[in-house]
């Protein structure tokens, strides 16, 4: 159950990428699928490599994502950056 919890986690944070400016790895889908899967490994991580059930699932685990999220965002958009830069034409 908390596998659930962070990809939604990472969902919700995912929406906050309109704020900055679209140079994602892949666009906004690259985004998307960089926030979920940032969220999951980085549950999956702190939890000890293991996915705790519906019993043991409370509002820290949603809390447990977001730096995996972010820090998965941020790596996504710093290479997507990178390699925008390298094939942009030159502007007079």
């Amino acid at each position: 159950m908390s596998m659930v919890v962070w990809v939604m986690m990472g969902i919700a944070l995912w929406h906050f990428a309109v704020f900055v400016p679209d140079r994602f790895y892949g666009g906004i889908i690259g985004a998307f699928c960089a926030a979920i899967a940032g969220s999951a490994i980085f549950g999956y991580l702190v939890s000890g490599f293991s996915i705790p059930g519906r019993a043991d699932t409370d509002l820290a685990s949603a809390f447990i994502a977001i730096p995996g999220t972010l820090l998965a965002l941020g790596i996504s958009w710093w290479y997507g950056n990178r390699s925008e830069d390298e094939h942009r034409p030159e502007v007079l």
